[in-house]
């Protein structure tokens, strides 16, 4: 096995982390002619997102407090297994029902990837460390939605949006065997966790109390709803709205994964003369810009690919320096509790994404308005969000003042 301070054990993390972005990237482009196929509308389409994300955030207050008493190994095992089967389920449905229930399930297994992806780091590296390792895993991780959205198009074009899900199966199952016989388990005997209804609950009642979790939580929170607004319009503006061949939708795509590998590219760089909460607030800066332009351009009815692609890639320059930061600063004050602070941090994010999601659903209008002003919102609201928590309370480490001491 490898050891776990090892690049490779960081790019293999990054492969299983991986899961979540491809299970909401790669079918993408399908989202129209699934749409189509099932009978289905835009709004129902556009659940089978939202409801991934609702399911992914329930089963990480699960799947964490597991991960804390019995190790990340198996449970992140366990959970590809069972995202392999919901994936097989998606590929044989005949309706949107069958569809968005074998979706939930799909999340409740996929979720074992990103939380204790995220926990395992936190277990393996100091909190300052963390914020760098993360920010290089996200880089890693940013060529799964690079490529998923350009060969979910090529498996369409082929073979049917069914292919797309078939996939998706396989590379759950070779993560599982991978995790298995490939990493080491990186949680320490001496921080394994009692599984009492008493003890879990005093545990998130601890992570949940802290300040400086909610600042970094929120705030990360906030920038991903942004990005999940465009995960979940892209599609349907770029495509139906703006003429774009579905198999050329990933090409579209992979500009804006480019500015988020630029942002933690970015952020790595600066993380060795900057503390993270420095970076943190560049990051929602950029963030801010891209978004707030994206919507002015919509305001003024100047509709065309540039006007929604290029402020989305600058938006995303500020997500990849924020994401990696707010992981590891909501991580931070929680060493014995890892998985559960990952947990209860992954189950905040996809709630307000899913919301967000269904949102931009339910106010479509057929335009990019809607979207681009969801994405504008979600920028300005992270980076009040910042000003007003994080800044007073920043994590052990992060901020420009001493940090508070916190529990856990």
């Amino acid at each position: 096995m490898l050891v776990l301070t090892s690049i490779w054990t960081t790019i293999l993390l990054a492969a299983a982390v991986a899961l979540g972005p491809l299970a909401t990237d790669m079918y993408l482009p399908a989202l129209p002619s699934m749409g189509a196929n099932l009978n289905a509308g835009t709004d129902q389409i556009q659940l089978t997102l939202s409801i991934y994300m609702a399911g992914f955030a329930i089963a990480q207050l699960v799947c964490g407090p597991l991960a804390d008493r019995f190790g990340r190994k198996p449970i992140m095992i366990g959970g590809f297994i069972l995202f392999a089967l919901a994936s097989l389920g998606c590929a044989l449905a005949t309706s949107i029902d069958t569809l968005l229930l074998c979706r939930f399930l799909q999340a409740l297994g996929g979720s074992a990837g990103p939380v204790l992806g995220r926990a395992a780091i936190r277990d393996i590296y100091t909190p300052r460390e963390a914020a760098r390792i993360m920010a290089l895993l996200a880089s890693i991780m940013a060529l799964a939605p690079a490529v998923a959205p350009t060969l979910g198009g090529l498996l369409l074009g082929g073979f049917g949006w069914s292919s797309i899900f078939l996939a998706l199966g396989i590379y759950s199952l070779v993560m599982a065997l991978v995790i298995a016989f490939g990493i080491p388990e990186p949680l320490a005997p001496a921080h394994r966790q009692s599984l009492r209804p008493g003890h879990l609950l005093r545990n998130y009642r601890s992570i949940a109390l802290d300040p400086s979790f909610v600042g970094y939580t929120l705030t990360n929170s906030l920038v991903f709803g942004g990005l999940f607004a465009f995960l979940s319009g892209s599609s349907f503006v770029l495509i139906d709205f703006l003429g774009v061949k579905a198999e050329h939708f990933g090409f579209y795509f992979a500009s804006i994964v480019a500015g988020y590998i630029l942002g933690n590219l970015t952020a790595m760089r600066l993380g060795r003369r900057l503390l993270p909460d420095q970076i943190l607030l560049r990051g929602l800066m950029i963030a801010t810009v891209g978004g707030t332009l994206m919507a002015l351009l919509a305001w003024e009815k100047h509709f065309s690919v540039a006007a929604v692609m290029l402020p989305q890639a600058v938006f995303m320059i500020g997500v990849g320096m924020v994401l990696p930061q707010t992981m590891a600063g909501a991580l931070a004050n929680f060493p014995t509790m890892a998985g559960s602070a990952s947990a209860l941090f992954g189950c905040v994010q996809m709630a307000v994404a899913a919301a967000i999601g269904m949102l931009v659903g339910h106010l479509h209008t057929g335009t990019s308005l809607v979207m681009a002003l969801t994405i504008a919102s979600c920028g300005i609201a992270a980076l009040i969000a910042y000003l007003a928590l994080v800044q007073r309370f920043p994590a052990r480490g992060f901020g420009t003042a001493e940090p508070s001491v916190s529990s856990g």
